[in-house]
């Protein structure tokens, strides 16, 4: 019985471990919901969408299975010929023999090495290929959300979702599921060839395996919690960062520099804690695992020993040197898969937290979507009429209530009305960026929702008052990447007087662009937002709160185009300066969602209403300014 104490005692430590984290495991599991560790999605539903993008590329996922397998045969061959070479050596040396072994072993080893090459490049294309169509098929779905989802959810966000998150999933197709698949048929080829070569020593393997399955499962639980952890907080450093960035001009104008660097501190914080609870899980994990390791080859070389030195054997598998050689080699086949598992476990962990994520974009059903006979338009008048329509942006908050009135092609209709009168709201439902809750919209005749959306907006020239500049040249922000020759693009600049400031530049139509056009001024942005609406010739124009941001000197630039316009098509304003829509064909007044007057700028002075006292007031303190 005494020479079994060694057994006893490595068992005895084996056995005090496991209990210490299956304690600690049960602590966790208790607290799930009270730390939001719940998956939202199972495993199952992200390897099956996951594998949608796969199953194209199923030939490069062949080809790579069949590298693996010249791999996995070195794995499990190669301790069988360092087996047979030490038991050359020790037993009747030949010279010849020895190096008929080597040449094998060397043989299979460049095999080998050469298709791990090979797998590895396929992977890494195919990995890439997938990456591009989850991106773009993400930032296809981003495209077709609504303005209300869009408003929901932070832009550093999305960015996260588009880059960070598919970076992670590429990981998974190009070394995670491939080396998965390698290092189980690792496993059950040593193990096999382990059963061959002696079953009392592999059965002691085996005793082992049990550990290997409890301390996986506990790992499991912790890792994914950390994951979680991690990717929430760095979705909130990118949020933060996009947001903040954008506004630092503002934080700086009232220094508010010190504040915002705690607030990010205390994000960076959070997230460098996460990352802390990360590493200290795998850090824990993987040693554990050597330790089984090292447990089993003392067990082996003991009880291999002790048999070799006692001429025992087994089922009649005598225990030779070669044998204990072979297993011993066999044992770190075993093992270094298994910890080779915990770093790829980890990545995998990442890969579903990061799948979770960018699924959860792609569930987010757009809400207005074109109807399956929806039609299309090559061309519209320009007719618009409103019956008796109803909206919210938050249910039972109306924001609109009961507004009906109608557009003549090719008129010039005002909206006026205090700040959340409903002004902005009425042009956004026109071109059915949101949907209406009551009523509808006609456009010459015909219900907007029965019309492409496409279709729809591609009649409409929006102007607004936050002009939006994307970085590139003013030839590329103008014509939005369509083909236009520079004639019409000049043409259309001197129509609107944004020639008069893009003459000046040096490289003119190719003059850069910065990030949100800050190289250029409210007024010249303010321009250049109008040559892109006419350049595309709208049948129908929208200008809301356009010439807010405009000085006098370029409100004075900017009217006669406005009167060229209104000549153009359908238009529709919303202003505070009344003067500017004293030339309207109908202003229509609003208070709290609803219509209150309505007729031309001198009919509404006759009235002497809503519009007759904001005139009046706007008059006299336009007097008191140039006085």
């Amino acid at each position: 019985m005494r020479e079994y104490y060694p057994l006893i005692v490595v068992g005895g430590v084996v056995g005090l471990i496991s209990i210490v984290f299956s304690l600690a495991y049960a602590l966790i599991k208790n607290k799930k919901e009270a730390i939001g560790f719940d998956r939202n999605m199972k495993d199952g539903e992200i390897v099956r969408r996951l594998l949608a993008y796969a199953k194209p590329h199923w030939r490069s996922f062949l080809f790579a299975g069949l590298c693996m397998a010249f791999s996995i045969a070195y794995d499990i061959a190669s301790p069988l010929l360092v087996g047979y070479i030490e038991e050359l050596v020790s037993g009747e040396f030949e010279l010849s023999g020895l190096f008929l072994l080597v040449g094998v072993y060397a043989g299979i080893l460049i095999v080998s090495l050469i298709s791990s090459y090979a797998q590895a490049i396929v992977l890494q294309k195919t990995g890439q290929r997938i990456l591009s169509a989850l991106r773009e098929d993400l930032f296809s779905h981003i495209e077709g959300l609504s303005h209300a989802q869009l408003n929901l959810i932070p832009v550093g966000k999305l960015v996260t979702r588009v880059t960070n998150d598919t970076n992670a999933i590429s990981m998974m197709f190009t070394n995670i599921l491939v080396n998965l698949i390698k290092n189980v048929f690792v496993v059950l080829g040593v193990l096999v060839a382990m059963f061959i070569l002696n079953l009392e020593l592999t059965l002691m393997v085996l005793c082992f395996a049990p550990f290997i399955v409890l301390f996986t499962l506990i790992f499991r639980k912790f890792s994914r919690r950390a994951y979680r952890k991690v990717k929430d907080g760095t979705t909130d450093i990118n949020t933060f960062l996009s947001e903040n960035l954008s506004g630092m001009k503002i934080t700086q104008i009232f220094n508010r520099e010190q504040r915002k660097m705690q607030e990010f501190d205390k994000k960076n914080r959070t997230l460098a804690a996460a990352k802390h609870q990360q590493i200290f899980v795998f850090g824990i994990f993987r040693p554990l695992v050597y330790m089984l390791y090292i447990a089993s080859v003392l067990c082996l070389l003991y009880l291999g020993g002790k048999g070799y030195l006692d001429g025992a054997s087994f089922l009649g598998n005598p225990i030779s040197s070669a044998t204990v050689v072979t297993f011993y080699m066999y044992l770190s086949k075993f093992f270094n898969p298994i910890q080779s598992l915990a770093e790829q476990f980890n990545w995998l962990q990442s890969a579903f937290a990061s799948a979770e994520k960018i699924f959860t974009v792609f569930d987010m059903q757009p809400e207005v979507v074109d109807e399956e006979d929806a039609v299309e338009l090559s061309k519209i008048r320009g007719e618009i009429e409103f019956k008796d329509v109803w909206f919210a942006y938050v249910p039972g908050e109306w924001v609109l209530k009961g507004v009906s009135f109608h557009v003549n092609a090719r008129d010039t209709v005002a909206f006026v009305g205090s700040t959340g009168s409903g002004k902005t709201t009425i042009l956004s439902l026109i071109c059915r960026n949101y949907d209406i809750q009551k009523g509808s919209i006609l456009i010459d005749g015909i219900d907007i929702r029965h019309i492409k959306t496409s279709s729809l907006r591609r009649h409409f020239g929006q102007m607004l008052q936050d002009v939006f500049l994307f970085s590139g040249t003013i030839r590329s922000n103008i014509v939005l990447r369509d083909d236009i020759p520079d004639e019409e693009i000049m043409r259309v600049c001197d129509y609107v007087n944004a020639s008069s400031f893009i003459g000046k530049l040096e490289k003119g139509l190719d003059e850069e662009v910065r990030e949100r056009g800050n190289n250029f001024s409210a007024g010249q942005r303010q321009l250049l937002s109008f040559a892109r609406t006419i350049v595309h010739k709208p049948s129908v124009m929208i200008l809301d709160e356009a010439t807010a941001n405009i000085d006098t000197e370029t409100e004075v630039l900017i009217q006669d185009s406005l009167e060229k316009m209104m000549n153009i098509g359908t238009m529709l304003i919303v202003a505070h300066r009344l003067s500017t829509i004293r030339n309207a064909d109908k202003i229509i007044v609003l208070s709290h969602g609803e219509i209150i007057e309505e007729g031309t700028h001198r009919e509404l002075l006759e009235k002497k209403g809503r519009y007759y006292r904001l005139y009046t007031l706007q008059a006299h303190r336009e007097q008191l300014i140039n006085a």
